[in-house]
């Protein structure tokens, strides 16, 4: 399966919403600190609704030490500084999705290390939620791994 990571994330219902997305998909969570907010916090709590038990989320206390870990076939960084758009990438299992904080985005110092996608947007807008844009990758990866371990 794939890994997503999130970059210092702020907002705590984005990460709960993104906890009940890598609970429904089976991919993995890894939060990147340090974070906008407590792990316990109620609000994290509630968008997750009661998924927290059916996820894997782990955090670090740098993307270095995260990395290193999982060792991922490829990174591919989410930025609106992409050229390349999400559904041109082809994901293969071993993959982690990185994805910035909501207010900033990946710092240029971690985005340009990696392979960048962007999502399309039009030409006034500046960005999309974190969570709903990973849960458009977050899917997009499943369904071109033929959503493997999907119910039928």
């Amino acid at each position: 399966m794939l890994d997503v990571i999130l970059y210092q994330p702020e907002i705590p219902p984005n990460t709960g919403n993104i906890i009940r997305l890598c609970a429904n998909t089976g991919f993995r969570l890894h939060l990147i600190e340090p974070l906008g907010f407590a792990l316990d916090d109620k609000r994290l709590r509630r968008a997750g609704l009661d998924y927290h038990e059916y996820a894997a989320v782990r955090s670090w206390s740098s993307l270095d030490q995260c990395l290193a870990s999982l060792t991922p076939a490829r990174v591919w960084a989410l930025t609106t500084k992409a050229q390349s758009h999400y559904c041109d990438a082809r994901f293969q299992p071993g993959d982690a999705l990185l994805f910035g904080p909501e207010t900033r985005g990946l710092p240029d110092e971690i985005r340009n290390r990696f392979q960048m996608l962007k999502l399309p947007m039009r030409a006034q807008s500046r960005s999309l939620n974190l969570s709903n844009a990973c849960a458009v990758v977050v899917y997009e990866a499943w369904r071109q791994l033929e959503f493997s371990g999907a119910a039928d």
